[in-house]
């Protein structure tokens, strides 16, 4: 073979360096739009997406102008084959915005009029698993956790009412931080969940215990609280302020502490946690999609989940070999 052939050959199986010429300049230009339309960080994250993308397509040789969808799907399936330092895959969330700074690439692209048709127009966004709730609390766990706190300050009994309400009713922690005083009916046990989870209101019962642990909280915790006179928040912080998420599961954390319950506990296991009991105990699953405020009832079915504990007692009673 002579030099030139060889020099040939080499030159076909290496990468063109003209695709990579035009797509800095394209990308030059998308930046430009990106930092005149977006907040810095957004801009920097979706330029971040938009540099991979083209750096991939470059060391396969071809110009953006000239990427099809399925060279955009397959960018898509090597993104979830990436993995990070301590080999896990990236994020649902991370992919994602792979996709979408592509996708915005393209969109800009096309109509600036580089590109004839947006080639990732029909490539879809991962959708995040549907995972099983975890750490789902004993009706046992749950009992000593909402006990765990006895003492009778004005914290005391406002703790108690908060896990009483998130373990008896099952509303959300920014539900239960947004409560105002008459969102609550202690005599028909009723709370009152105004613009939740897509700015929708509900009506949820409460449970006996619950009711009373509100109850005692109003006449006997509220009002020492500073600034109660000038909030009508239900649940008050130490100085009147608002309830946050942070410290909504700073209470549910600690008494599980002084529960000596060694899980991980959130506001949210709670809800999981009233949702799976209700359905063990023989609730329909429509009543507890109501209940928890979901809109889909694919939401309500993750709680449908069946232990391998409960399965393998039904294998052993029901069975000729299970015993």
């Amino acid at each position: 073979m002579s030099a030139g052939a060889g020099a040939g050959a080499g030159a076909a199986s290496r990468p063109s360096q003209r695709p990579a010429r035009r797509s800095e300049r394209l990308l030059g230009l998308f930046e430009d739009h990106l930092f005149a339309s977006y907040a810095e960080k957004t801009a920097l994250d979706v330029r971040r997406g938009a540099g991979l993308f083209l750096a991939w397509l470059e060391e396969r040789g071809i110009a953006v102008v000239e990427a099809r969808g399925a060279d955009v799907e397959a960018y898509q399936s090597h993104v979830c084959t990436l993995r990070q330092k301590d080999e896990t895959a990236y994020s649902i969330g991370e992919q994602t915005h792979r996709i979408a700074a592509v996708k915005k690439l393209f969109r800009f692209l096309y109509q600036r009029g580089y590109v004839l048709s947006d080639p990732s127009g029909a490539v879809r966004y991962p959708r995040p698993e549907k995972r099983l709730p975890q750490g789902v609390l004993t009706r046992n766990e749950a009992r000593r956790l909402v006990e765990a706190v006895t003492e009778k300050t004005p914290l005391g009994l406002r703790d108690r009412a908060i896990l009483e309400v998130f373990y008896g009713s099952g509303i959300r922690e920014s539900e239960l931080a947004g409560l105002r005083c008459d969102d609550v009916d202690v005599e028909d046990r009723i709370l009152r969940v105004v613009q939740g989870k897509g700015s929708k209101d509900r009506n949820v019962p409460l449970t006996r215990a619950a009711a009373q642990a509100i109850e005692a909280y109003l006449v006997e915790g509220r009002t020492r609280i500073r600034g109660a006179t000038k909030s009508r928040r239900l649940f008050l912080a130490l100085r009147g302020g608002r309830m946050y998420p942070s410290l909504l599961n700073d209470v549910v954390q600690d008494a599980a502490r002084s529960a000596g319950i060694e899980k991980h506990v959130t506001c949210h296991t709670l809800r999981h946690t009233m949702a799976t009991h209700l359905l063990k105990g023989g609730a329909d699953i429509r009543h507890i999609q109501v209940l928890l405020g979901h809109a889909c009832l694919s939401s309500t079915e993750r709680y449908t989940h069946i232990e391998i504990s409960d399965l393998s007692q039904v294998l052993r009673r029901a069975h000729p070999r299970g015993r």
